[in-house]
Order: structure tokens, then sequence, then C-alpha cells
């Protein structure tokens, strides 16, 4: 513990006079600027506090205009419709329709079901539209089947896990859990909630976090749901708050936040594993995305490498051939990676949105079967109703996959003759060969920058909220390696964005490595070096790293929005 005490201690001057940094780079010059941005330029991390986080509601992009005037329409008839079966009691004719949405879900890829139907039938039958309908008379601790339901939550395996994740309803009703069986853990919970409820019936305050050990536990209290993470790893509270909050946004992604706040309006000790039944892959999925996806972190997204043309011809392929009414968003997934995204005028996607829409595909392999048509809801789009997504693979891997995003319920097969057409150009063109390519080469080599004693880097252009890094190489070769490496990430995010005063330059000096991190009104940037290097070296080397960047950001960076 004394030996990283020291090993922090050894920062760098961060004053803006130091004399090395005489070769800056001008504004102008930024890698990755562009005034076009597809995706929402955010600085979540920043702006995540506490104090924004007890008004009831997190910042999210504007929700005016006709779209989502729609996805507003469409829920609130949604609601309505739920109430008035909910109004009907077991009144004979309201369970034939009961019986008639849950039929209907059956039919859902065939797009010939309405939304409101859909919703319906999500609260009806309890699962998702991709998960079978679980009979009756299962008990409820069937109902979340997870693969440590024999783990003893005792035990010292389980203990010494490197984070877990809770999410307990108002009433203290267990929701979901990183590891082990919610049932198991309901007096842990319970006395998790405890404290949170006595901290704001006593004291009127709010709990934040608590530090105990080596272990951290940090706190988030949103729409009658209590979010616990609980950490002996690197990361800071602002850093678990922001992954709380990612899971606050997948539970608004599965059920939308009217749905959400209508269930406890009603039902204040609902059980909420109940409608999520299924889920529990979509919070698994994404928190194993946060232990080696970056974007996370920084707030945005990584584009595949590809040559400017290649992708501009992938582009014009979406918009020639899926100009169809109420299609909000098309977009091209490889491997995590975004290949290309196609908007409606004057709509935006946030890069935390995409983010769930990745977990989606990792998490769902459904979709590599056969065209899917499914609800998603994009909640810094709009968290109060859903788009539906049109989801199929466009090569026989099932690497490359096509998402279009409309509002209207019965878009299904003109979608899907949108990909046929889509598929059959790209293929025209060897656009696709050209993306099996790009993801066999698996990023590109840090060698390809030519800059000695650089290890690894992540470069995020914050105007356009996407970033870079090359694939990992020795000594990162190792599972053990590349976590160390992540800590050594969450230390430079945390230190550069959290600390007492801000810092636009940290230099740190430790025993296997050196660091620096870099942070303008136009960029981010963390490098990792050799343990020998210099801080005069290390500014030299990240300008010359910074020009190989900017030299290189038609083909890492998508520069340019393109628009139906």
């Amino acid at each position: 513990m004394a030996a990283e005490v020291r090993e922090a201690e050894q920062i760098g001057n961060t004053s803006d006079s130091d004399s090395v940094q005489t070769e800056l780079l001008e504004t102008n010059e930024i890698p990755g600027k562009s005034e076009n941005a597809l995706l929402v330029a955010t600085d979540s991390f920043e702006d995540l506090n506490y104090a924004g986080l007890t008004n009831g509601t997190l910042p999210t992009v504007s929700t005016s205009g006709t779209i989502h005037s729609l996805v507003k329409k469409k829920a609130r008839r949604a609601s309505a419709l739920l109430d008035e079966n909910e109004a009907a009691g077991d009144n004979t004719a309201s369970s034939d329709e009961t019986t008639n949405a849950v039929d209907q879900e059956s039919s859902e890829v065939s797009g010939e079901d309405s939304q409101e139907d859909h919703l319906e039938s999500r609260l009806t039958d309890l699962s998702l539209n991709e998960t079978e309908s679980l009979p009756e008379e299962i008990p409820m601790t069937q109902l979340i089947p997870t693969s440590s339901d024999i783990e003893d939550v005792n035990s010292l395996e389980w203990k010494q896990q490197r984070r877990h994740i809770f999410i307990i309803s108002e009433s203290g009703k267990p929701v979901y859990s990183r590891h082990g069986s919610e049932d198991k853990l309901v007096t842990i919970m319970g006395v998790m909630q405890a404290l949170v409820i006595c901290t704001h019936d006593f004291q009127k305050d709010t709990l934040r976090s608590i530090v105990a050990g080596d272990h951290k536990f940090v706190f988030m209290c949103r729409d009658h749901l209590t979010f616990i993470g609980i950490t002996r790893g690197r990361e800071s509270t602002q850093q678990m708050l922001l992954q709380l909050t990612y899971m606050y946004n997948q539970v608004i992604s599965v059920l939308t936040l009217s749905t959400l706040t209508r269930i406890f309006k009603q039902h204040r000790n609902y059980d909420l594993r109940r409608p999520l039944s299924g889920a529990e892959k979509f919070f698994d999925n994404l928190l194993n995305l946060m232990d080696v996806e970056p974007g996370l972190l920084l707030s945005s997204v990584r584009c595949l490498p590809l040559d400017s043309s290649v992708r501009e011809n992938i582009s014009h392929s979406i918009v020639q051939h899926a100009k169809v009414k109420d299609l909000v968003f098309a977009l091209i997934i490889a491997q995590n990676q975004l290949v290309t995204l196609v908007r409606m005028k004057k709509y935006y996607i946030h890069p935390m949105d995409l983010h769930l829409i990745i977990n989606l595909i990792n998490a769902s392999e459904s979709f590599k079967a056969a065209e899917s048509w499914t609800p998603i809801c994009l909640p810094k789009f709009d968290a109060c109703g859903f788009l539906q997504a049109h989801v199929s693979y466009l090569d026989e891997e099932c690497h490359t996959c096509l998402l279009l995003l409309s509002v209207d319920i019965e878009a299904f097969y003109i979608l899907s003759e949108c990909k046929a057409k889509i598929k059959e150009r790209l293929v025209r063109y060897n656009a696709l060969k050209a993306i099996n390519d790009s993801l066999r080469r698996n990023s590109y080599s840090i060698q390809q920058c030519s800059i000695s004693d650089l290890r690894h880097f992540l470069y995020k252009s914050r105007s356009i909220a996407q970033y870079t890094s090359p694939e990992l190489e020795a000594p990162y070769h190792t599972k053990e390696e590349q976590q160390r490496l992540f800590d050594l990430y969450h230390y430079l995010h945390d230190r550069i964005h959290t600390s007492g005063r801000q810092l636009k330059i940290l230099f740190h000096v430790g025993p296997y490595e050196t660091l620096l991190g870099w942070v303008t009104q136009g960029f981010e940037l963390y490098a990792v070096f050799g343990p020998l290097v210099t801080k005069t070296i290390a500014i030299h080397a990240v300008n010359k790293l910074l020009r190989w960047i900017k030299k290189e950001e038609d083909r890492l960076f998508i520069l340019s929005s393109v628009t139906f």
C-alpha cells in the first residue's frame, strides 16, 4: 500500500506555463474535430454528480419534434389501454383481450401486432419478447435463473469478487445481483436499503458512499429503485456512479420510464423481477462490457477503421435504399465498433444509447438466427417510449449487424426489403469484404505510430464523441495485465477529472509504466509509456502521436454526419 502511495505522489507539474508544452497543437489541428457530428457530443462523466441525481432526472437530449411526439403518443395510448384492462379486473372480455395480446406477441417478428398490444403483453406474460413464456405455476424463485444459484453467498469466492452490483426496489425487494441469487441475498439487500432509508428519513440526507477497508460502496437512488455498487478495484466513486447510471439506463431500455413509474405508482411493493425476467443477460453482458470497453468510461464510441471512400459508400447505400417514412436511425455495427450511422435530420443519438444498442446485440444470440423485430427504449433519446428495431446480420459469420430504428410498428416487411437491397449493394461494391478485412486486421498495431516506448493509448475527440486505441500487445497479452492496464486508465481518468482542482496534464511515474494524461477542450489523451520515459520525452511523443492520428483521422473516425 505504501508503494502505491509513493507511486501516486510522483505527479508532474500541471501548470499551464510548463516549458515542455512548447509544441501544443493549434485548435484547428485537433485530430477528429468536426462541426458535423453524428453523435451527441457530451462529457457525461463530468456532468455526473450527486446534485444532478437528486432532482429525479438526469440531463437528456431535447425530446421535442415530430418523432418524439409520435413516441410519446404511442406510449400514452399503450398506458391508457393497460389502465382499461386493469380496471376490468377478472372480466371475461378483459381476459380474452389479454390472451389475444399474448398470442400477438408470439408473431411479433411478422410486424403485424400493434405497439399497444406489445406493451400489454410485456406486462402480461412477464417476459421479454425473445424469452419463452414460463408456466404460471413456476414459483418466483425459479423465474430468475442464474449461473450462481448454487453458490453460497457466505463463501470466500463470493466475497472476493472484484465488483458487486445490486438493484433493490424502494420497498426493499431484490431486483438484480451481479453475483449470487437474489433470493439468497434478501437479508444483505435489506440492510443496504435500510441504510439508505435511515440516512434519508432521520438525517435528511442522501447516502452517497461508504469506504470500508479496501471496499467502496456507492449508492444511487433513481425512480423507486436503489442501485448499489461495491468495488475493491481502482474505480472512483464517480466512475462507479457512471456504471450504476448505465445499469439504470438498461432498466429503462427494457421497460421505459413511463412503465416503471406506472408500476410503482400503482403497486409500491411490486416485484420488478417479473417484468424483467429474461433481462439478466443484458445486465450481465453490460457489466462485462464495462470491464473491457473503454468507451463506456470515456462516454464515446469506437469506430471500425475503414477508408473514408468505403465508409462513404456504405452510408450512401443506406441512404439510397432506406428512404422510409418514420425511419429515425440506420446503423451498422461490427464487433462493438461503429461502421456507419445515418440519421433523420434534427435527431441525434447519444453515446450511452449506442452502448445499450451494442449491448443488446452482444447479449442476444437469437438475432443471429433470423431477421428480428424488437422494441428498444433509448433513454437519452426518449425515455418514455419504444423505437422499433429491425435487426439483421449481413454476413454468414454474423460479425456485421444492421439496425434500422423506426417509430412505425408495422414497418417490418418494408425494412426487410430495405435490408436486402442494402446488402446487395454492399456486396456488389465489396464493402462487406472491406469490413471483414478490417475486422481480421484487429484494429491497428501501436508500431504503426512509430513512437518508441509508447505501449498503448486512448484518444477521444470530444466534439464527435468518438475514440480510438490500438490493439493490446505485449506486455498486455494476458487477462491480468489487461485488467491492470485498465485500472491504470481508471486512475489516470479519475485524477484528471475528479481531483480537487481541474488538471490539463498529469504525468505519473509508476514501477512498471509511465502515464500521461492530457485533456483540452478538443480532445482527451491517455498514453502509457515504458517506465524510463521522462516528462519532456512523453510530451513530445504525444505531440507526434497527435500528428499521426490527424493524418489517419479519415480512417479512424466518422467526421461527417449523413442524413436521410
